[in-house]
């Protein structure tokens, strides 16, 4: 897959022969089996390599390559020349598509494996016809794939921009400000909200800037920008341990590379204000 990227193409149903040449993206809990060489999936058979899904679901072309997610058991073990990887650990191992497929592909699995009942009368659900869902046999409520939407935002005051961490970000790491959509709200009333419970900085003129599927363990980070309006910091020592002002040309340790939307929404900031 060297080149030009691939196109994916979600599908429902496979096409004919869709297990032949395949690439399966097989899972053990929320970890991805993997070759202990290449780091990518498996293919095109996991029966023959010993490892057998619990349950698959078909996601989709790649090019024309029909791929599939599947439930692995929770105690199978690795076959030889194989090991399973956490997600994050596999950022620049895998090719960029196949790692966005994985993200698609871990949260359907999990999606599906939560959902064999249905919440309401307990019975047991199905494949829904024409769409990504599974329907209650007995009464008929549908379950679709589980989506948090995040906003993460960079917030600038003149020539600085604001960066806090949190007591689980490796240690001494800054990174800008995320938090989830409450029911109610549109993103750009969560950014303002997060923004002054997080650090006690009042925002104005949120602008748009990108989004970012992040299935950690199923959210969408929408990324804005913000301009500072009032206020001081201040934090809880919980959710954010410490945060402050940073111009360019002084900016603390950050998250390495350039594989997340926060990171490129710093970076916008430091191409804007270097010198």
């Amino acid at each position: 897959m060297h080149g030009r990227r691939p196109r994916f193409e979600p599908r429902l149903a496979p096409p004919p022969e869709a297990e032949a040449a395949a690439l399966w993206f097989l899972f053990r809990g929320r970890e991805l089996l993997v070759s202990l060489e290449g780091g990518a999936p498996i293919a095109p058979d996991p029966h023959a390599a010993g490892a057998s899904p619990v349950r698959r679901q078909f996601l989709g072309l790649l090019g024309a390559v029909p791929c599939w997610a599947g439930e692995l058991a929770p105690d199978v073990e690795p076959p030889q020349g194989m090991a399973f990887r956490d997600l994050r650990a596999l950022y620049g191992r895998l090719p960029p598509e196949l790692h966005e497929l994985a993200g698609r592909a871990v949260q359907i699995v999990e999606w599906d494996r939560t959902h064999q009942f249905c919440g309401a009368c307990g019975g047991p659900t199905r494949p829904a016809e024409g769409e990504r869902a599974r329907a209650c046999a007995r009464c008929g409520l549908a379950f679709y794939p589980r989506l948090a939407p995040s906003m993460i935002v960079a917030v600038e005051r003149g020539d600085a921009l604001l960066l806090a961490r949190s007591p689980h970000f490796p240690r001494g790491i800054y990174s800008v400000l995320a938090g989830f959509v409450e029911p109610g709200e549109s993103v750009e009333e969560t950014v303002v909200r997060e923004v002054w419970e997080e650090t006690g900085v009042e925002v104005e003129d949120v602008r748009w800037f990108g989004s970012q599927p992040w299935p950690y363990p199923n959210s969408l980070m929408l990324g804005f920008q913000a301009r500072y309006r009032a206020g001081e910091i201040r934090v809880d020592g919980r959710e954010i341990e410490d945060a402050g002002w940073f111009t360019a040309d002084a900016m603390p340790p950050l998250f390495p590379g350039s594989i997340s939307i926060s990171q490129w929404l710093i970076q916008d900031f430091l191409r804007r204000h270097a010198r």
